[in-house]
């Protein structure tokens, strides 16, 4: 490695405030900070607003944010155009693609059958049947 190009990698104490956890991990984050740990020794410091002892994925805690309403923000900006479609042309929608589906698994089982019926015959068996007969 060149010297006096890479950052100084050492341990950092971070900090997750929403939870009040602290952990030490190696890290080359530079900051002014430094605090003092309960081991006695003196760690560069770092706050963090959330890390996996807080996040939702991590926890198994699904949190529902939603600021402002922004659902509702949406509908109201694009209009709900899934109830706009009117009902008889998704009734039609749906036939058509029962028809597809049925008319597929029609042909496919006619293949199936085709192709089981076709029995092949390797030629050196061909030979032992006719040398067999005389």
């Amino acid at each position: 490695m060149r010297k006096d190009i890479h950052p100084e990698y050492r341990e950092v104490l971070f900090h997750d405030k929403s939870m009040d956890y602290y952990f030490i991990v190696r890290s080359t984050l530079q900051t002014d900070e430094t605090k003092e740990w309960e081991d006695g020794k003196t760690y560069p410091y770092c706050v963090l607003d959330i890390s996996s002892a807080s996040h939702p994925f991590y926890t198994g805690k699904q949190k529902l944010v939603d600021t402002g309403g922004r659902v509702d923000k949406f509908r109201k900006r694009f209009g709900n155009k899934a109830k706009a479609a009117p009902v008889a042309d998704a009734n039609e929608e749906e036939a058509v693609i029962e028809e597809i589906s049925s008319e597929e698994d029609s042909v496919k089982e006619e293949t199936v059958i085709e192709e089981s019926a076709v029995e092949e015959v390797a030629p050196d068996e061909e030979s032992e049947e006719n040398s067999d007969k005389e």
